[in-house]
């Protein structure tokens, strides 16, 4: 009896079944009219939205959607319902009762009658909170990988571009350029601190630190999306340099009551321009010295690449991971700063060098005293001051004293200088000190008082006010111990302070006119140092590589200098491959010389990044203008792999390399691109096998080319010597290969120069 009970119990739940499972199924049910009108909905779906089932039947299924829903479901579900007749895990936004919104897919299938007509719609409703937060936290953790990937990215470029750059001002250009679209900021400028390491400020040397109660005046070196007005109101803020020279990390200045009561007129132009906040990020050296700061505001950018999606009000907020990477950026620049700094100081150490160098050659070319000195004086406007006067001791005493100025406006002051107040300087004047003393004499800063005393009158005095000396060098002319003369030099407000290095210069170039330079000694030390550097501008010899054996050389031009623009270079790389070139820079001078040897250094540079043969020619080509080489080149650039032979080479307007195997040379089909200085192009990259025993020959058109005779003939000529060598079995070596060549293709006068590079792969 019970087994019987129990089996008619179940009976009577199935037959309810449908029912039940209708109206309290894990998911909601509604049925629909066409145009969106609920006719049946289950108590599930009731449930959830907290509506009675005949609030929910008359509403339209739109009606129960968020807004964006409702637009979704009238331009999209409707139509595609009807054109499918069904849709699956459509997603929407189902508003409850008391507002709230549960995220739900949405499933339907269109009824339709014999003839097409849709009768009926039926939706199954499933709730999809945990699936939806689980999509959020996954784009989320998507999105934080690719911002990370982006800043990897632009940290990865700005380094690039910061070593590339020559100046402060190039770096400046890249770190605001590049820091700005980081952030999506509005606007950025970079502020260094005047006059840079080393340099005196105010009469006072700096080394980026403030001055003890004084503020370090900074200046503006680059700027992006600020306007004028911002700007001044920038500077103004920073209060002299006060407010970014200083220690601390990055740091956000919001635009709230602090920014508005400190700096009214700053914080009235950012919301103007819609900014919300202000960003200050230190530049500072390797060793902690404060150069400058990196200014960024936040909030409305006007450049239409720069659009950002963050509500108003929410732009001012800063990233810990951008914050972060504005501080390195810092860091960067910092350094690149101090790079680009002494590279300049080097150019200046240079530029006086090569100063000195001239007026040695002009005392040592055996003119006249007058004459060499009015020359003297003009190569001193010229290279090292504004103004320059040499007394010379005659037997009336400083008479006639040689005067040059480097501009040719304040000339006739100078010559009135000359001849009507100098001759009646007393012993206060710096240059008389400078001669009776025997010491140079640096006057900085010259104020109203310093001028009023040394001036022998009115006249005097009001000269020099018109030629606005701030900065006087007076250095004594002295062999034994007996006064010579005078070397004066003077700069104006235009040229700025004269610098410990320039006080150098003044005293060695006195140093030389008092004793004489000793030409032969200097024409021997030039000749010495030129040997030199040209001989440390030629080719290295190839390295030892296993499974292959190589030959490389190197013969100048039969005039000229003993190197050129020619050049040959094998780079073993770590994982196995090698790195050839061969190259010829346009001419046969110094010039060519140097270009060479850039060019050879940046193309081992540009190997640490591996980069392919096409992709180095490429990259070459973007970089030319930023190396400010002097001259166009041509370059072959290959790859190698010993072990395989697989060979890659692509070409820079270069001459074809020869492979000589089997008793045969053949020049292979390797299409040239445009030469390195020209407008970039493509550079098709030729892949091939070396096989084991055959030669690959790179060369410079010195072997090939002569004023007599045709290209293609020469061409012809050495597949000709090479097939020969190969049938004689002189290409198992490339040595005696590329002897053999040389030999037969160049002679004792050579126009040009010629590299030549043959590799073996052994068997």
């Amino acid at each position: 009896m019970e087994g019987e009970h129990g089996t008619g119990g179940l009976a009577r739940l199935l037959e309810e079944d449908p029912a039940d499972l209708y109206e309290n199924a894990p998911c909601g049910y509604l049925s629909m009219v066409p145009d969106g009108r609920v006719v049946k909905v289950n108590g599930t779906f009731c449930s959830w939205t907290g509506r009675a089932p005949d609030e929910i039947r008359g509403s339209r299924l739109p009606d129960l959607l968020s807004a964006g829903g409702r637009v979704y479901y009238e331009t999209h579900l409707a139509p595609l319902l009807r054109l499918q007749g069904a849709v699956r895990e459509v997603a929407l936004d189902i508003v409850r009762a008391d507002g709230s919104v549960l995220p739900c897919l949405v499933n339907a299938v269109e009824v339709r009658d014999d003839e097409g007509r849709p009768l009926l719609v039926r939706a199954t409703v499933f709730e999809a909170t945990s699936r939806r937060r689980y999509e959020r936290a996954l784009l989320a953790a998507q999105r934080s990988a690719e911002e990370s990937e982006a800043r990897a990215r632009t940290l990865h470029r700005v380094v690039s571009e910061l070593a590339a750059a020559a100046s402060p001002a190039d770096v400046a250009d890249v770190v605001v350029r590049r820091a700005r679209q980081a952030v999506q900021a509005g606007g950025a400028g970079l502020w260094l601190a005047a006059g840079g390491p080393g340099r005196p400020v105010d009469g006072r040397p700096v080394d980026g630190r403030p001055v003890e109660g004084r503020p370090v005046p900074v200046e503006l070196a680059s700027a992006d999306g600020l306007g004028p007005d911002l700007l001044e109101a920038m500077a103004e803020a920073a209060g002299a340099g006060a407010e970014l020279v200083r220690t601390g990390g990055v740091r956000t200045v919001p635009l709230g009551p602090g920014l508005r009561g400190r700096w009214p007129l700053l914080a009235e132009l950012l919301a103007e321009a819609g900014q919300e906040a202000v960003v200050v990020v230190p530049v500072s050296a390797t060793d902690d010295r404060h150069l400058g700061a990196l200014v960024l505001v936040l909030g409305v950018t006007d450049d239409s690449d720069l659009i950002s999606l963050a509500e108003p009000g929410t732009r001012g907020s800063l990233a810990p991971a951008d914050a972060d990477l504005l501080a390195t950026l810092g860091r960067q620049a910092g350094q690149a700063l101090e790079r680009v700094r002494l590279h300049e100081e080097t150019a200046r150490q240079a530029a006086r060098s090569a100063f000195l160098l001239d007026a040695a050659r002009l005392m040592a070319a055996g003119h006249g005293v007058a004459e060499t000195s009015e020359g003297l004086a003009r190569l001193a406007v010229e290279r090292l001051a504004d103004m320059c006067v040499i007394d010379l001791v005659t037997e009336q005493g400083l008479t006639e004293p040689v005067v040059a100025h480097a501009d040719p406006t304040r000339r006739s002051l100078i010559e009135e200088l000359r001849d009507v107040h100098l001759p009646r300087r007393d012993g206060s004047h710096p240059s008389v000190q400078a001669m009776v003393g025997r010491r140079t004499v640096w006057l900085r800063g010259i104020d109203e008082a310093q001028r009023a005393r040394f001036t022998s009158g009115p006249g005097h005095l009001a000269i020099s006010r018109a030629l606005e000396v701030t900065d006087l060098i007076c250095v004594p002319l002295v062999v034994d111990n007996q006064p010579l003369g005078v070397i004066t030099l003077g700069n104006d407000v235009r040229r700025g302070s004269f610098t410990e290095a320039d006080v150098d210069t003044a005293e060695q170039l006195a140093l030389q006119m008092a004793q004489g330079m000793e030409v032969a000694a200097r024409f021997e030390l030039e000749s010495r140092t030129s040997h030199t550097l040209q001989a440390s501008l030629l080719p290295p010899a190839p390295p030892h590589l296993p499974g292959l054996a190589v030959a490389a050389r190197y013969l100048p031009g039969s005039r000229g200098a003993d190197v050129g623009g020619d050049f040959h270079d094998v780079v073993p790389l770590p994982e196995g491959d090698v790195a050839l070139a061969v190259g010829d820079v346009v001419g046969h001078d110094v010039t060519a010389a140097a270009t060479m040897g850039q060019l050879r250094s940046v193309h081992r540079a540009l190997l640490a990044e591996r980069p392919g043969p096409a992709e180095l020619v490429d990259r070459l080509h973007g970089s030319w203008p930023l190396l400010g080489l002097p001259r166009m080149a041509t370059a072959l650039f290959a790859r190698l792999d010993p072990a395989t032979g697989a060979l890659r080479i692509a070409s820079a307007g270069h001459l074809p390399p020869l492979v000589v195997a089997g008793g045969r040379a053949e020049l292979l089909d390797v299409v040239p691109g445009r030469l390195l200085g020209a407008p970039p192009g493509p550079a098709p990259e030729w892949t091939g096998v070396l096989a084991p025993g055959a030669t690959l020959v790179f060369y410079t058109d010195g072997l090939v080319e002569s004023r007599t005779a045709d290209l293609d003939d020469g061409l012809a000529r050495l597949r000709t010597v090479a097939a020969d060598a190969a049938r004689d079995g002189g290409d198992a070596d490339p040595g005696v290969l590329a002897d053999r060549l040389l030999a037969a293709l160049t002679g004792p006068r050579r126009a040009d120069d010629v590299a030549l590079l043959a590799l073996t792969r052994l068997r």
